[in-house]
């Protein structure tokens, strides 16, 4: 769970556990964060919010949280993509420009999309796709950006760097100006989630095949 309240060179971040509890923690936190900035929520100029793609219940508890607070504090929501999120953050820490974000999807899946840096903004270079992590191209020069290293390594592909890379709060809160003045901003009614996948379990088959193909573990 990463959120942050901010505005020019100031912010304030909060970040915890996601999961089962996020959603009891989640508007507490932002009350606190809004206390600590001295702003009254109706004095945002908008709520930015990561749509997905991404887990079912994150993706609906963020949808839900920022929907419900922009209706009631009549702000609108700028509804941001998670992978160019990733980018972002990558961009951050280690200066990259252009961005092949990837984050794990589970059941031996990523999320993927390409991103370019120009003019102060992501510009997406393809759309965000489900695929298998061996499916994956990444141009030369190009970075290797998100959290789906430590499950998948060497089935991704090749690239100029890799850099663990999440979502975060702050990286949205860095895009949030520029996607304001692009006039992005829509009624809190848009605030829904980016779903690439249908499908949340394998069948038992479907389990039983990935065990079987799956290196053994000590």
């Amino acid at each position: 769970m990463s959120i942050a309240v901010g505005g020019g060179a100031s912010a304030w971040r909060h970040d915890a556990a996601g999961g089962a509890q996020a959603s009891a923690t989640l508007i507490p936190a932002i009350e606190t964060l809004l206390g600590q900035a001295g702003w009254q929520l109706a004095e945002l100029d908008a709520i930015v919010f990561g749509r997905g793609p991404g887990s079912f219940t994150g993706l609906r508890t963020a949808c839900a949280v920022a929907q419900g607070l922009a209706f009631g504090a009549h702000v609108p929501v700028l509804a941001v993509d998670t992978l160019m999120a990733v980018a972002e953050q990558a961009r951050m820490d280690a200066d990259c420009e252009q961005v092949l974000a990837v984050l794990d999807a589970r059941m031996d899946e990523v999320y993927s999309a390409a991103y370019g840096w120009s003019g102060g903004l992501w510009q997406p270079l393809a759309p965000a796709r489900l695929s298998k992590p061996e499916a994956l191209h990444c141009e030369p020069g190009w970075a290797l950006a998100g959290n789906a290293f430590a499950a998948y390594g060497a089935r991704l592909p090749a690239a100029a760097a890799r850099v663990q890379a999440l979502p975060t709060a702050a990286a949205l809160l860095r895009l949030a100006p520029q996607l304001l003045a692009a006039g992005q901003a829509q009624d809190a009614a848009h605030a829904l989630p980016l779903y690439i996948r249908d499908k949340v379990a394998q069948t038992t088959e479907e389990r039983a095949a990935l065990r079987a193909t799956s290196p053994s573990k000590p």
